[in-house]
């Protein structure tokens, strides 16, 4: 007992080394690292927390900050010796009914976040050597909501950003299904709190960045993730903005086609149009009337793309219905990011120009920036009207073309501008994962707007 207060009270004085993080070569070179990493094994929980307490303040990011060498050997030397994979064990024992050990977890995934954030390309390791799975389990834990879970989901939203062996070993631990299990509870009753909210959002982007990756399009299809979206869709809580965002993600591009499919089965145009109809009052806590409604053209964009035979007649049914009144809102959406956008074009030309006065070259930098500014203004929601209204007018109905025709002469439209947005669209469409993929929609795209 009295060495267990000894030792503790060691682990204590420790902490002073946080604060010279320009040191931890010392802490390495003294194989220090590896005996907090052991004492994170110590049959009493007591020493194992005081080390993860520790280790939080030593990889604490303002800290590592001070000192990049300092900061770059600590952290080097704790993924050598698979720390992630320690702090898993520890935290598969520790009780979070004991306030002690709940706070414990929390420290442990305090000291993961700060190592992710320090070294952004090994989260796939950090999910491999078990976190994924624990996180899993604990999310799915039929335990109240607390600090804790809504770490996890922290935690879980950041290993599946922008890495697809991540996204992928989600799939095989059936992620997907777990995710969908703990999105249902919001289906018909709203998070109770702000952090019960927060929670409820990065699980939805859990999902969506899941859903970059083909294999978890099926996974989501078989678990039936369209329906419960479907329904989110209809219950009119605040889940319904994030569903629609899911939805955005499963049924784009080519890979999205039996989803789109699918949807179209399960009656789910009865229930996108109206939200592309109407933008509904958006939530203080919620996404803009902007983002609410890209995400909804773009799923129209993607099934209008995708659906083909009584799938696609039913579709285009829906834009005769009520005298073309949803041609008539493709044609508003139209005019209003088009002014968007050309305002934006115009303040970016008195720049350019500007730049020029001054004797200067517009580089490739800046012109990427300005890109970026156009589509922060509404230019990728102008291309995915456009390009719709290009589908349906070539579908073969011709009251829809003399319905897009009749409003572009009353309004002072032109095709020709309708034809370059889309033009510009096909020219980006390049940065698809597949080169012969993306060359052969380019081409497609390109004929349509040769007809138009």
């Amino acid at each position: 007992m009295e060495s267990e207060i000894l030792l503790n009270d060691a682990v204590q004085e420790m902490h002073v080394i946080a604060t010279v993080p320009e040191l931890y070569h010392n802490v390495v070179d003294l194989n220090v690292v590896q005996s907090l990493l052991g004492l994170l094994t110590h049959e009493n929980t007591d020493i194992s927390v005081a080390v993860v307490d520790l280790l939080q303040e030593m990889t604490d990011v303002d800290t590592l900050n001070e000192s990049y060498e300092g900061a770059t050997v600590l952290i080097d030397a704790l993924l050598d010796h698979q720390v992630v994979a320690t702090l898993v064990q520890n935290m598969e024992r520790l009780d979070e009914g004991v306030k002690e050990e709940s706070d414990g977890v929390h420290n442990t995934l305090g000291v993961v976040e700060n190592i992710l954030e320090f070294r952004s390309e090994v989260s796939f390791e950090a999910a491999k050597q078990g976190l994924m799975a624990w996180l899993l389990k604990r999310i799915k834990a039929k335990m109240m909501f607390d600090a804790n879970k809504l770490y996890c989901s922290e935690i879980f939203a950041i290993l599946l950003q922008n890495q697809d062996d991540t996204r992928e070993l989600l799939g095989e631990l059936d992620g997907i299904d777990t995710l969908l299990q703990q999105l249902a509870a919001f289906k018909r009753h709203d998070p109770s709190s702000n952090e019960e909210y927060e929670m409820m959002e990065n699980l939805f982007n859990s999902l969506c960045s899941a859903l970059m990756l083909t294999a978890n399009r099926d996974r989501f299809l078989k678990g039936e993730g369209l329906q419960l979206m479907n329904l989110m869709l209809r219950e009119k809580k605040l889940s319904r903005n994030s569903a629609l965002k899911v939805l955005d993600h499963a049924m784009s591009g080519p890979e999205g086609a039996e989803n789109c499919m699918k949807f179209v089965d399960i009656l789910g145009l009865r229930t996108i149009f109206p939200l592309f109809m109407k933008t509904p009052k958006q939530h203080k806590k919620g996404p803009s009337e902007a983002e609410h409604e890209e995400h909804a053209v773009s799923c129209i964009a993607s099934i209008v793309r995708n659906c083909t035979g009584a799938h696609r007649q039913r579709l285009l049914g829906k834009f005769t219905e009520n005298d073309h009144a949803k041609v008539d809102r493709l044609m508003e959406l139209h005019f209003k990011y088009l002014e968007k956008v050309q305002s934006c074009d115009d303040q970016i030309e008195k720049e350019k120009q500007k730049i020029r006065q001054r004797g200067e070259d517009v580089d490739d930098d800046m012109e990427d920036e300005f890109y970026l500014r156009r589509l922060d203004a509404g230019l990728f929601t102008l291309q995915l009207v456009d390009y719709t209204m290009i589908e349906i007018c070539q579908a073969g109905i011709p009251s829809i073309k003399q319905r897009v025709l009749q409003i572009l002469n009353l309004r002072g439209g032109s095709v020709t501008a309708i034809r370059n947005v889309v033009r510009e669209y096909a020219g980006n469409i390049g940065d698809a994962k597949s080169k012969e993929s993306a060359e052969a929609e380019k081409q497609r795209l390109l004929a349509l707007v040769d007809k138009f």
